[in-house]
């Protein structure tokens, strides 16, 4: 068999989201950047223990920067000429720690390995980044995220949640889907900082 027919046949074997991969490799791709903003609640509480934010984790699928889309229950491609400009797991650290910042109500928070000595670690694990059709005509952007809060001190578990969180686009259009993406971000990242302060100075008070 000639080199060009193996070749030919590698490309046959590959899966459909592989094959929107290649078709769209030659094509100018426009790199989207979310600058996703996160209201503060009058509901998180103030807190006075610090906090270490690890490295959120996710399957290959869910933290890429191709951006997916899930046309049938079965079936996951990408948006040809389109990607993320950071992965899902970095805009997810970032969205959460810029929340926590922001919000005034945690006496320290950083990311993990920046030197200090923290209370509580908080570790995510993106299961779901992409936008799905669920049989609608349109797509829902859907984020789900596990989120494991850890009592560093031995290592406790002092809360863990799974986070759901879909956004219809107002369009099939790409604009349109990372802006359903932008708000779906900004609602789990909003949950997640809520239950991270409430679960966190709830086991600190069962402490003492």
């Amino acid at each position: 068999m000639s080199i060009r027919a193996a070749a030919l046949l590698a490309m046959l074997a590959l899966p459909a989201g592989c094959a929107s991969l290649i078709a769209g490799a030659k094509q100018p791709t426009t790199i989207y950047a979310p600058d996703t903003r996160v209201p503060v609640s009058p509901e998180w509480p103030q807190v006075r223990w610090k906090l270490a934010l690890g490295r959120p984790s996710g399957a290959r699928t869910a933290d890429g920067l191709r951006i997916m889309v899930r046309p049938t229950p079965n079936e996951v491609q990408v948006y040809k000429g389109a990607q993320w400009a950071k992965s899902p797991g970095d805009m997810l650290e970032d969205s959460v720690l810029h929340a926590l910042e922001d919000s005034g109500r945690i006496a320290v928070v950083a990311r993990q390995g920046s030197g200090f000595s923290a209370d509580f670690r908080l570790l995510l694990d993106v299961r779901r980044f992409e936008a799905d059709y669920a049989g609608a005509a349109v797509p829902a952007a859907t984020i789900e995220v596990t989120a494991k809060l850890l009592y560093v001190k031995d290592q406790a578990l002092a809360g863990s949640r799974t986070f759901v969180r879909t956004q219809s686009a107002t369009t099939t259009a790409v604009p349109d889907v990372v802006a359903a993406f932008d708000q779906a971000l900004a609602d789990a990242s909003g949950e997640i900082v809520g239950w991270t302060l409430a679960t966190g100075e709830q086991h600190e008070r069962s402490r003492h």
